[in-house]
């Protein structure tokens, strides 16, 4: 055994150790260190991966997708690696592989399950190469790091180019996903949902792929579910939403979400129409790589989402929801997942800049937040870093809230004095905080 491998491997579980102790996550440092101390330490433990190698990708949905993919893989008794935390980049990668390896410096895994952010994936191949792909979506996020979003497509075709023999399932509702497919050469399937299912009024949501990549004509729509989601066609070169492998049928979307997939019933609690969309693509990817789906329902129903993933938190009688809102089409659908709820509630709408969320908070212009208007919100509350600006962008829809910066300060008055509903929407680097902050409320006796 090569020592230096050894001691990646020991100085990870040491510093993630040591993060844990002083309450800090310390997982992308983990692998950091690792693949300082031992470079290849990464390509030699995928090798070491009995089966496949899944990997998601995509502006939306990443971990929902992955950490449900995984938990069906360890219903069907596997050991598997999963980068839970969402934590996607290169480090972030490694660290789930050198975290999941034993004292001896081997892992013992039946699949890998990895979210990897769509600029990584250029970074990450070259330590290996899965044997699948899931393509979410892909949606405009965070313009001041990734660019237009036609730099994220460049590096996810070449990263594609970089993984020839890996089997790709994309959404065919996304017209750039699908051509993003088509382009390449791998085998390839696909998900999507063929019939409308939403009567809201949506035409004033910003769309993305509006012009044929193929061609460049502008992209005509039979129906759009959400955002560029739905049944296009281009009226010049023929470039259209092919018919989907696994199509969602019967959606019916009162209390939870119900629908069919092939010959199979889906039923769940979960909220938010985009969440249809997560479970077909993890039900495309179990299938297609032979996966049995006997217990799929029980283990949605048993699966707990991430921080920040539609979770519920109970504080002295008021039910708290937690959900990442990171770019118009994610806080759109929240928004939307949100109105499901009819009762009166309380919103907590939490906004910073750092580098991590993007510094550029021009997106939220592009958020439909007049739609506010039809959540029976009994209040509004925004907060974080640049909450001026979110407090100005309900300013010019009408819509009356109040200011506290401090989000603790906030969701204790909500506790407090609010109607026992309460939504907390934040984007990424307010995640982690007010998932502490709930988890140490929750924890207190009433």
């Amino acid at each position: 055994m090569n020592i230096r491998r050894l001691f990646a491997v020991w100085s990870a579980h040491i510093i993630k150790t040591a993060c844990r102790l002083t309450g800090k996550q310390g997982v992308t440092l983990a692998g950091k260190a690792a693949l300082a101390i031992y470079p290849p330490i990464l390509k030699e433990l995928a090798k070491e991966v009995k089966q496949d190698i899944f990997v998601v990708c995509g502006t939306n949905g990443k971990t929902t997708t992955n950490n449900l993919l995984a938990s069906v893989l360890e219903a069907n008794h596997k050991k598997v690696v999963c980068n839970r935390t969402g934590s996607n980049m290169l480090n972030g990668v490694a660290s789930a592989f050198v975290l999941n390896a034993g004292l001896n410096g081997h892992l013992k895994a039946d699949y890998a399950c990895i979210e990897i952010d769509e600029a990584s994936t250029v970074r990450v191949f070259p330590h290996f190469q899965p044997d699948y792909m899931v393509l979410t979506n892909l949606f405009r996020d965070q313009l001041d790091r990734y660019g237009e979003i036609d730099i994220t497509m460049n590096l996810l075709s070449k990263a594609m180019k970089m993984a020839p023999d890996m089997k790709l399932l994309f959404n065919a509702d996304d017209s750039l996903s699908t051509y993003l497919a088509l382009e390449n050469e791998n085998l390839r399937a696909s998900y999507g949902i063929s019939r409308p299912v939403l009567t809201e009024e949506n035409s004033r949501e910003i769309r993305e792929g509006q012009f044929c990549k193929c061609c460049g004509e502008k992209m005509q729509y039979h129906f759009y579910h959400y955002s560029q989601l739905g049944d296009y066609y281009c009226p010049k070169c023929g470039f259209k939403r092919p018919v989907p492998d696994f199509d969602g049928e019967n959606i019916k979307l009162t209390n939870g979400i119900a629908f069919d997939v092939k010959d199979f019933h889906i039923e769940t609690n979960y909220r938010g129409f985009y969440n249809v969309y997560n479970i077909l693509a993890v039900y495309g990817a179990a299938s297609m790589a032979g996966i049995s789906l006997t217990n799929f329902n029980k283990i949605l129903g048993d699966y707990t989402p991430q921080f920040g993933r539609n979770e519920l938190f109970r504080i002295k009688g008021t039910k708290v929801m937690l959900n990442l809102a990171k770019n118009p089409a994610g806080f759109n659908q929240n928004i939307s997942a949100v109105m499901t709820d009819e009762a009166p509630k309380d919103i907590i709408i939490l906004i910073n800049d750092n580098s991590q969320d993007g510094t550029d908070v021009s997106w939220l212009w592009d958020v439909d937040f007049d739609r506010l208007k039809d959540t029976n919100a009994a209040s509004i509350t925004v907060c974080g870093i640049r909450f001026r600006d979110m407090q100005l962008r309900l300013k010019y829809v009408d819509i009356p809230c109040s200011a506290e910066p401090d989000i603790e300060k906030a969701i204790s008055e909500k506790i407090e004095n609010g109607v026992k509903n309460l939504y907390v929407l934040v984007n990424y680097t307010g995640l982690y905080t007010t998932h502490n902050i709930l988890k140490k409320m929750e924890g207190k006796k009433s």
